[in-house]
């Protein structure tokens, strides 16, 4: 099944929030993308509903592992993307936005020769 790319993100921003705080509030996705609660609220009924997180009675989110997987997937992509593009010259902060993009809609196969580079 091929998830949307508003969900990857979702799911990679929860990933990353949880690893730099320890815990994640949908409150805490509004402020990291800029977002209103509204939306978030929206997409966290949608993720949970699909089995990709659950939240807990204080609204503390968890990723299961379909989300985990995919967040992973979609977090190593942007790592290695936007080194890559650092790489090449472009500065931090448009390698991070290209890369963000380009996440989404890279091939596993192209993805893998660009690990396999060891950049």
């Amino acid at each position: 099944m091929k998830i949307l790319k508003s969900s990857e993100d979702y799911l990679e921003t929860i990933l990353v929030l949880h690893q730099q705080h320890g815990y994640v509030r949908s409150i805490d996705i509004a402020n990291e993308l800029s977002f209103s609660k509204a939306s978030v609220s929206v997409a966290m009924k949608n993720l949970r509903e699909n089995g990709y997180i659950s939240m807990d009675s204080n609204g503390y989110i968890t990723l299961e592992d379909k989300g985990l997987e995919i967040a992973q997937n979609v977090l190593e992509k942007h790592r290695l993307l936007t080194a890559a593009l650092e790489k090449i010259g472009v500065s931090h902060e448009v390698a991070t936005q290209d890369a963000c993009l380009m996440e989404h809609v890279i091939s596993d196969e192209t993805f893998n020769a660009l690990k396999n580079l060891k950049l």
